[in-house]
């Protein structure tokens, strides 16, 4: 079983930054592909990040292009998520996600691949 904690969420300005951080429980860690995802107050769920467990691959959504950037230390069994020039609409709670191991180079942005999740943490960008 993998636990998932996500941490350094918070309020910011817009244009400012912010790191999240995913620390996971267990060995598995190592060998999982992990994706970021969000969800904002009445919409759903939506893909933001994903990182590939050899963290060869990454695959992010088209609106956080070129802004996030998602990394991992598997000796820390954790992954990062940056974030650069935040806009209003990245808004939302922010959900760490662990996916099976279907191969060192795997990602997903499909949300229904992941099987553990973490609680989640606010991210919210004023103007």
């Amino acid at each position: 079983q993998v636990q998932l904690v996500e941490s350094g969420g918070g309020l910011v300005q817009a244009g400012d930054s912010l790191r999240l951080s995913c620390t996971a429980s267990g060995r598995a860690f190592g060998v999982l592909p992990m994706g970021w995802f969000r969800q904002a107050p009445g919409k759903e769920r939506e893909f933001v990040a994903a990182i590939s467990w050899s963290a060869s691959k990454t695959d992010y959504a088209d609106s956080v292009k070129g802004r996030f950037t998602i990394s991992r230390d598997n000796a820390k069994n954790t992954v990062y998520l940056q974030m650069n020039s935040l806009k209003l609409e990245d808004t939302a709670v922010y959900y760490c996600a662990a996916a099976p191991n279907f191969g060192r180079d795997y990602t997903s942005s499909r949300a229904l691949v992941y099987r553990h999740w973490g609680q989640g943490t606010q991210v919210t960008v004023s103007s």
